[in-house]
């Protein structure tokens, strides 16, 4: 890694959203598995992966893949083919009581895009959307609704948990404690891929 590191965010929720939203072909495949709070298909993220690592992100942090097996191995041939291998797998652990509340309680205003959480970071009347000037028009994205998070929680441990191993194997795997606060969650970060800084 390099001393003074910048980043490419390589979020495959974020871009798969933007997919839905813009209605593109990959969008709207994506959007029947992702309502259902299941995985899209591996060679949809794949493929989207390599676009954006052939466009030449010299380091990147990928948030949201691998999610199996299969995408660890097909990552693992990426990476070679491109001569980039990856540093480090963080592994942010959170109990499921815990995530529940966390992803069932967001939501999101329509217009402005701002997050608000139920308990952490309730929305307040004074608040009004940055768009608008106005009230947040607050929704509920489907994947947040606690039957679709409890089925992802259950979609993660049968697909998605076997990467531990995967990860620890190779000596990769760097275990952080995802419910300490928000600084510390972000310092734990910061000295797994910056050491030093």
């Amino acid at each position: 890694m390099k001393d003074e590191m910048h980043l490419t965010h390589l979020a495959t929720g974020d871009l798969l959203r933007a997919a839905v939203a813009a209605g593109t072909p990959l969008g709207l495949e994506a959007r029947r598995f992702m309502d259902a709070g299941e995985l899209v298909p591996d060679e949809v993220v794949i493929g989207m992966i390599r676009e954006r690592l052939d466009a030449g992100a010299e380091d990147f942090l990928l948030d949201g893949f691998p999610r199996t097996i299969a995408q660890a191995e097909a990552l693992d041939d990426m990476l070679s083919d491109l001569g980039a291998p990856l540093d480090a797998v963080l592994l942010l652990s959170v109990s499921r009581a815990e995530l529940v509340r966390r992803l069932a309680g967001r939501w999101l205003c329509r217009t402005c895009g701002r997050s608000w959480h139920e308990v952490s970071n309730p929305h307040r009347r004074d608040e009004d959307c940055l768009e608008t000037g106005k009230d947040c028009d607050l929704y509920q994205r489907d994947d947040d609704r606690a039957e679709t998070v409890a089925n992802r929680l259950d979609v993660y441990d049968a697909q998605t948990a076997p990467l531990v191993g995967y990860y620890r194997e190779r000596g990769l795997l760097r275990e952080l404690d995802g419910e300490r606060s928000l600084e510390d969650v972000y310092a734990q970060i910061e000295a797994t891929v910056a050491p030093g800084r």
